[in-house]
């Protein structure tokens, strides 16, 4: 289903509650059917007109009350509860305390294998459940955490995890015990913030706190107040300054006050610096966004820029383990600006088209519904994604 599809649903499913709520349904009803009776009273003149009311009373109780069966409200309930599992487990084998061996005999090998045996078993209750559950902003994310999963399959393949066909984990504990564990740790490690464990463990945190809607009724139960669209983000500044590094324009050569030809340097670092500012304001505006699509383009911001942490620091750029970039002044000024021009023509110009996407769902498609819907497909704004999985 399209994006415009979507938001027509909604839209018309507002538009006939307001009628029904208002009273101008039932006004348009009762005067299309002329039996000049309110709905539910029962005309004398005929039985035809009795048994049209009673259809139409069931029609607007139905759509001011819509049903969900008990086998979605199962697995929405599961879901909440697995995701909240999930978190725990996950952090288990964040933990150092999992990879040391303890005094009463317990070896490091033997409790890594049981926080996995854990972690699996949590990983696919939520799986499960997420194809059964109609809440949207919990699944988009659950899609995401399979995605990263699936990156990171020969990793995990490694250390005795399978990936199966459906994207559920399956648990080869001999090959597990048997695996060096300080590559399982450095899997999960919480220090790297685009190792596997912290992109699962971000995935779990944002589905546990964000907003559910049901895609099956359209209702929406709210967790938190959602005010994304009226906060600056970030994204448009990231975008602008990724844009103007990105150009040839900024990198125009000037003469100094001694007739040299150079290049106007403090402008680029004015640039550079709101480039990085924007950035770490954007990551704690959006980073808590319930948005399948801030979601996604904020992970391939990340990602692009881990990939070229390297590259970044030489202009004295640098990003921490939460994500954080700092700039420092004198680093970045002593650079070769022309590398800084060739880097950022493609590196800036790629963070931006990201900031701009994240600035359109953060502003316009905040509360479009996303995730699996009532037929257990995975809907994902402008992306099929996971469809091999669903």
């Amino acid at each position: 289903m399209s994006i415009g599809n979507n938001v027509g649903m909604n839209q018309n499913f507002l538009s006939d509650y307001a009628s029904i709520k208002n009273g101008s349904y039932a006004r348009l009803m009762k005067s299309y059917y002329g039996t000049g009776q309110t709905l539910g009273s029962v005309p004398s003149s005929s039985k035809k007109s009795t048994k049209t009311s009673n259809v139409l009373d069931k029609i607007l109780e139905e759509r001011k009350n819509p049903k969900v069966s008990k086998n979605v409200q199962e697995a929405n309930e599961n879901l909440t509860k697995g995701i909240s599992n999930l978190k725990s487990s996950v952090s288990a084998l964040q933990s150092d305390g999992t990879y040391t061996n303890t005094e009463n005999g317990q070896s490091a090998a033997d409790k890594v294998v049981s926080a996995m045996k854990t972690f699996v078993s949590d990983y696919n209750n939520v799986v499960n459940s997420a194809k059964g559950s109609t809440l949207a902003n919990k699944t988009a994310y659950v899609a995401n955490m399979m995605g990263s999963t699936a990156a990171n399959a020969d990793k995990l393949e490694e250390i005795g995890i399978r990936v199966n066909a459906r994207g559920n984990l399956e648990l080869n504990e001999a090959k597990l015990k048997a695996a060096d564990l300080s590559k399982v740790q450095e899997l999960f490690s919480p220090d790297d913030m685009m190792s596997y464990g912290s992109m699962i463990a971000s995935r779990v945190q944002f589905a546990g706190s964000g907003a559910t809607t049901n895609t099956v009724d359209g209702t929406t139960n709210t967790d938190k107040t959602e005010t994304e669209d009226k906060k600056a983000t970030g994204a448009a500044g990231l975008k602008e300054a990724g844009n103007a590094l990105a150009s040839g324009e900024l990198y125009k050569i000037i003469k100094d006050e001694d007739g040299n030809e150079t290049y106007d340097i403090d402008k680029i670092f004015a640039t550079a610096k709101s480039f990085v500012n924007n950035y770490n304001k954007m990551f704690d505006v959006a980073g808590s966004s319930t948005n399948s699509g801030v979601m996604s383009n904020l992970f391939s911001i990340r990602d692009k820029t881990a990939r070229n942490a390297d590259a970044l620091k030489e202009f004295g750029i640098s990003v921490d383990a939460k994500g954080k970039m700092q700039i420092d002044e004198d680093t970045f000024k002593k650079a070769d600006m022309s590398k800084v021009q060739k880097f950022f023509k493609d590196y800036g110009s790629a963070i931006a088209t990201n900031a701009s996407l994240v600035d359109f769902y953060m502003t316009t498609q905040a509360n479009t519904a996303s995730g699996y819907t009532a037929a257990g497909k995975y809907n994902v704004q402008g992306s099929n994604l996971f469809a091999d999985f669903i």
